[in-house]
């Protein structure tokens, strides 16, 4: 076995760990959603309409930047064309997809996530909205292109969330502080007209987040 085949393994072994943990803690329910990671010219992603907790090592799905399989006998993720789309458009090394209720309630509000939260900041800014568009369709993925521009991280209208990452562990770490701004917003907002944070707040949390979470001395 050479050294990228174990790369190759390694990254499926966490795409696998990690899209158990969308469906562990709410993010996604049954074979929704979607996981990869690229591995120099190849991204290993989960497949399509397969329960998490039946993969396995011998499940290893990866393809190509053009969309074929190099790797793995299974189908690859409907949403596939978006995944290979930011990965194309930018420098990211990991992509996590999720259908988290509060993200997608959100989705079908308002054209931007209001910033109630500095959080939002390690995303790269106020989190967009991106238009409609059908699952797993070339017009989705140029949507959510459009969205994050200069983020990170955006909401789908009437769908889910999409975050990538240079790491699965940041990913999903953004992924979910993404859901919880989402469900504090939607707590606020039915109760009142929350406060929001003015744009140089949220660009010097972000870069305050990128150091490491320390104040500027």
């Amino acid at each position: 076995m050479t050294e990228h085949d174990n790369e190759l393994r390694a990254a499926w072994a966490e795409v696998v760990a990690t899209a158990r943990r969308t469906a562990a803690e709410g993010l996604v329910v049954g074979t929704s959603g979607n996981v990869s990671a690229r591995v120099g010219d190849l991204v290993v992603i989960t497949p399509s309409s397969v329960r998490y907790e039946d993969l396995g090592p011998d499940d290893l799905l990866a393809v190509d930047l053009d969309g074929v399989t190099r790797a793995g006998r299974l189908r690859p993720s409907s949403e596939l064309p978006l995944h290979l789309a930011v990965y194309r458009a930018t420098d990211a090394r990991a992509i996590v997809h999720t259908h988290a209720p509060h993200a997608t309630a959100v989705s079908t509000l308002v054209e931007e996530l209001p910033p109630v939260h500095y959080i939002c900041g390690a995303l790269g800014g106020i989190i967009r909205v991106a238009s409609y568009a059908t699952y797993g369709s070339p017009e989705l993925a140029e949507a959510a292109l459009t969205a994050l521009r200069d983020r990170t991280g955006c909401l789908l209208r009437n769908h889910g969330t999409v975050v990538y990452a240079d790491t699965l562990a940041t990913a999903y770490d953004n992924s979910a502080q993404l859901e919880w701004m989402c469900r504090v917003w939607l707590a606020a907002a039915a109760v009142g007209t929350p406060s929001l944070l003015p744009p140089e707040e949220i660009a010097l949390a972000g870069e305050m987040l990128r150091a490491g979470g320390q104040p500027k001395t």
